[in-house]
């Protein structure tokens, strides 16, 4: 190491061919280290080879890793091994009881879908034994020609062959991760024989070392405390030592010159490099003592020159470390994951959380999503995002409860060389932090694919899609029946058009079969649904695009039936209440749609309307009785004078209040004065 003067005046010779200069993405976190000092960013990251994981003290999960790579080699050359026979129960029962990964072809030997399994014959055999599957699944079996298998010993190995497979094929029917946003990383190219430092954005299989991602610039500060502490070279030139002078960096002391026989020699510029590869992964305690040991030995020399710049070094070094363990203990490092789907498209955002403050974000998109489920969809994505960098966090929040927790900790945790949790806060600042990452999701997912449509139309949109109805359900005529306790049963009907309720085609239906019988929900259901479609069908008026009926299966049938028996085949559906699933005919399972799913908000305000109606008709008709029954204990009055005093005058009150005249000319005189009477003494 030589003594600096200054550092230099510019930092072109970090730039190479290929690499993209930094630049602040729009929305991108700007709160950052002033200088650098984010050692967990600078240099804690762990060092990957391109070819070789490293995993400090982690033996079983390196040779995970390790026995990944020779399957994942041995598998691609199976590739072109012929289409086997296509996936059935059959094929299913012979497959072992092992861990591995299962891979469905079409009849052109293209992969359609890889999957890990804990048990290959008992995840495959259920996509065949089970009910009707959704429509993934179901367009996934119908396309599939050929069935693949390769048994590993291990879960973790499972998952990281998969994760490999989907990376390097991206299959249509697995949920694959597409990065337009890359981050700078450091690479020192250790498979060269001098080798040397430089920023860039791809990492490669080329069997050199980088360190990354780094957020803020944090990449550009941390090349200048390398070029000014280790001098390490930066330029791309052969080393051959037949230059007849060195550039300018080795005169602004940001080179050791290897370039010119005699500057420096092979050892030294090794041992600079190795203290700059202990800086990058961390290793304080290391680089300090190897720095102290060069101080003094350079003292001891009288070479006080370079023991100065030994020591400016080594308190750098010290000076990030306590940074380093201050930040641990006042801030937390953390990535809060979020997930929003709303018209089948589905958005991602990540909180990138260092020291306590959030340093970026990171947002991904994908169109075109069936029946996504927060919690697969971010099982499915997570492992392909973290096996693209070499930095990983304490812990991972995420908005909704993942499937296989254990196994992508385990996976997170092989890939850090320490613990890693996954957890879906419910309270504090942790949640808050979720719900931060959830509302950025929602507001970047409708600002993606903002189609011009309103909620509610949104909404008729995905139930269409959801239920398999076409391109959307424009008109929806929802049924409810009530009674009040037995007795006066109705039946409601409301119909929304293109999300939106249209009141003046509502109708009520008086179940008079009902009337002497104890209440049928079904058999009212069954009566209003066909006295309903059999005036449609001689009025010759159109069918909806969908019937909803307020109930589960029981109402859902008795609908069904009605319709059957018009010899009218119309889309139905059945919401029951309890857990607000949607029940389909001839589908064995109902459909459990998100919360805050458009097409779940439409139904249940379909289904609320038609409640309401008829809880307003029932309420006017006990208003109407209690009104009736006070008249009819009158002598001379029955329910005929009663309703016609009731019409007339509107209230008791104003009964009570009127002229003898008037109320004669209704119901005579006689009769006339022995309501007043009755009225005006009680």
């Amino acid at each position: 190491m030589r003594a600096r003067a200054k550092e230099p005046g510019n930092d072109e010779h970090e730039h190479q061919q290929g690499d993209r200069p930094d630049h602040d993405d729009a929305g991108a976190g700007k709160v950052g280290p002033r200088v650098e000092a984010r050692a967990e960013d600078v240099h804690a990251v762990s060092a990957r080879r391109a070819k070789d994981v490293v995993l400090a003290d982690r033996p079983e999960a390196e040779r995970a890793f390790l026995h990944v790579d020779h399957l994942s080699e041995n598998r691609s050359r199976r590739y072109n091994s012929g289409v086997s026979e296509p996936g059935s129960a059959k094929t299913a029962s012979a497959l072992p009881d092992e861990p591995g990964v299962y891979i469905f072809q079409n009849a052109r030997n293209r992969i359609l879908y890889v999957g890990k399994a804990r048990s290959l014959r008992r995840r495959v055999g259920s996509y065949f034994h089970r009910g009707a599957p959704d429509a993934k699944t179901a367009a996934l079996l119908s396309e599939q020609r050929g069935l693949e298998t390769i048994v590993t010993r291990t879960e973790l190995e499972a998952l990281l062959l998969e994760n490999t497979l989907i990376k390097k094929h991206r299959p249509r029917y697995n949920v694959c991760l597409r990065d337009d946003k890359t981050y700078p990383y450091i690479k020192v190219t250790t498979g060269e024989t001098w080798p040397r430092a430089l920023v860039t954005r791809r990492v490669l299989d080329d069997g050199h070392s980088y360190f990354g991602p780094f957020w803020g610039g944090l990449a550009r500060r941390t090349m200048k405390m390398i070029t000014r502490h280790f001098q390490i070279r930066t330029c791309r030139i052969e080393i051959d030592g037949k230059l007849p002078r060195p550039c300018l960096y080795y005169d602004l002391h940001a080179c050791l010159g290897p370039c010119v026989s005699g500057l420096t020699t092979k050892e030294k510029y090794d041992e600079a490099v190795a203290d700059v590869l202990l800086f990058l992964q961390g290793r304080s305690s290391e680089l300090e003592k190897s720095l102290r040991r060069k101080m003094d030995a350079a003292s001891e020399a009288e070479q006080f020159e370079m023991a100065a710049a030994y020591r400016d070094a080594l308190g750098t070094v010290r000076d990030v470390a306590e940074r380093q363990v201050v930040q641990r203990l006042s801030g937390e490092d953390v990535d809060a994951w979020a997930f929003y789907e709303e018209g089948g498209d589905a958005a991602i955002q990540i909180l990138i959380v260092r020291g306590g403050s959030v340093l970026d974000r990171r947002e991904y998109f994908f169109e075109k999503v069936p029946e996504a489920r927060a919690g697969a969809f971010l099982a499915a994505v997570i492992p392909q995002f973290y096996g693209q960098t070499t930095f990983l966090p304490d812990e991972v929040h995420v908005s909704s409860d993942l499937e296989d927790v254990r196994l992508l900790e385990e996976f997170l945790s092989a890939r850090k060389g320490s613990r890693v949790r996954i957890r879906s806060p419910k309270r504090g600042p942790a949640r808050a932090r979720i719900e931060m990452a959830e509302s950025n999701a929602r507001a970047r997912h409708r600002s993606r694919f903002r189609s011009g449509r309103s909620t509610e139309e949104e909404g008729a949109v995905r139930l269409a899609r959801c239920l398999q109805l076409g391109e959307t359900a424009r008109r929806i005529e929802g049924f409810d029946v009530s009674h009040i306790q037995g007795s006066d049963s109705y039946a409601s009907m409301v119909v929304f058009e293109n999300g939106r309720p249209r009141k003046s085609d509502y109708r009520l239906f008086r179940i008079a079969s009902q009337a002497l019988l104890a209440p049928d929900d079904f058999a009212s259901m069954a009566e209003a649904v066909h006295r309903r479609y059999s005036r449609v069908q001689k009025e010759g008026s159109a069918m909806p695009d969908l019937v909803l009926v307020d109930g589960g299966r029981g109402q859902l049938a008795a609908a069904v039936t009605a319709l059957d028996r018009l010899g009218l085949s119309i889309p139905c559906a059945g919401l029951a209440k309890k857990q607000e699933e949607l029940f389909v005919p001839g589908r064995p399972e109902p459909i459990r749609l998100p919360r805050r799913d458009p097409a779940l908000q439409l139904v249940q305000r379909v289904r609320d309307e038609a409640h309401r109606f008829a809880i307003d008709r029932h309420r006017k008709t006990r208003n109407g009785r209690a009104l009736t029954s006070r008249l009819t204990e009158i002598p001379g009055v029955g329910p005929t004078r009663a309703r016609a005093l009731l019409r007339e005058f509107g209230s008791i009150e104003e009964i009570r209040g009127a002229p003898a005249e008037l109320l004669s000319r209704v119901v005579g005189g006689k009769t006339a004065e022995a309501v007043l009477s009755h009225l005006r003494s009680a």
